[in-house]
């Protein structure tokens, strides 16, 4: 490694801060022109997602494993059951199929006895796990 001599030194340190001091990034305002219903839009959908609470659902887990096999049993799972909802929710390193958003736990387990019966591995997710 070399040392610079004090005269190298400023010279190579004056033009460095006369160009960082000329440097102005993000000077400039912006101005946002959006449509008034956005926000009303924006509005209702907040208060929909007040409303809505998946914590406290029971929900049948129906498959964990691989994305693409996931996608295959939710398919697979609509095509049966068309009155009952599900998802593919990933969790690393699993992809779990969860079916149902059923507010009684009675009503959870009469549809996991009829799950059964066509799938294999299925549990209830109590809610707020």
């Amino acid at each position: 490694m070399r040392i610079l001599t004090p005269s190298k030194r400023v010279f190579l340190t004056f033009p460095m801060l006369v160009l960082a001091y000329n440097i102005h990034a993000q000077d400039q305002n912006l101005t946002l022109n959006q449509d008034p219903k956005f926000e009303q839009l924006l509005n209702d959908k907040r208060k929909i997602n007040t409303s809505i609470s998946t914590n406290d659902t029971y929900r049948i887990q129906i498959f964990s494993g691989k994305s693409e096999e996931a996608k295959k049993t939710l398919t697979d799972f609509r095509r049966e059951y068309t009155n009952i909802d599900g998802t593919i929710i990933f969790n690393t390193p699993n992809y779990k199929v969860m079916v149902g958003n059923f507010k009684t736990r009675i009503e959870a387990e009469r549809n996991l006895v009829e799950i059964k019966k066509r799938y294999k591995s299925v549990f209830l997710i109590k809610p707020g796990r």
